[in-house]
């Protein structure tokens, strides 16, 4: 009685290993193209969470700019702490050169960071010095009518740039 209640049933219900192992090739196919946009997602995230550590250099910047119309030529000029004092998470260093900020990235940056620099530059109206300055990051254009002083020292991939540092 147990075999003729099986008769009807059809033998060949569910997957077989060859259809599960293209199922999980397929899945696996797809993950693999979305790990380097996460990777770049993240590094851009990154960048952007210790951008705001800058500030610690720039308001002395502006400042100075403000009242003598000149831009400092390092840390000490600006009676800041020496650039490796100045660090978070994922920034080692925070160093100013002829009013350029460099940024360099260690800690716990993601590897693609780690070592590498980003620089912001003053853009200024030079005849101008009430005229706040334009921070430009990385490889970023300058506003119009300004012209961005000292040199860019941003060494990392652009692709893994915000687009407020890129042209």
């Amino acid at each position: 009685m147990l075999n003729e209640s099986r008769q009807g049933a059809n033998p060949t219900s569910g997957f077989s290993l060859i259809e599960l192992m293209t199922v999980i090739a397929v899945i696996a196919i797809l993950a693999l193209m979305a790990v380097p946009t996460m990777l770049d997602k993240l590094v851009k995230e990154q960048i952007v969470e210790a951008l705001p550590l800058a500030k610690i250099v720039s308001d002395p910047v502006d400042t100075q700019w403000k009242i003598t119309g000149k831009l400092p030529a390092d840390n000490a000029a600006l009676a800041l702490p020496e650039p490796n004092k100045i660090v978070s998470n994922l920034v080692s260093s925070v160093r100013l050169e002829d009013g350029v900020i460099h940024m360099q990235f260690g800690n716990q940056a993601n590897g693609s960071l780690r070592g590498k620099t980003l620089s912001l530059r003053p853009a200024v109206v030079e005849e101008t010095p009430l005229v706040p300055i334009a921070w430009v990051c990385g490889f970023a254009k300058e506003p119009q009518n300004m012209k961005p002083l000292g040199t860019n020292r941003t060494d990392i991939d652009k692709q893994y740039l915000p687009l407020r540092c890129l042209s």
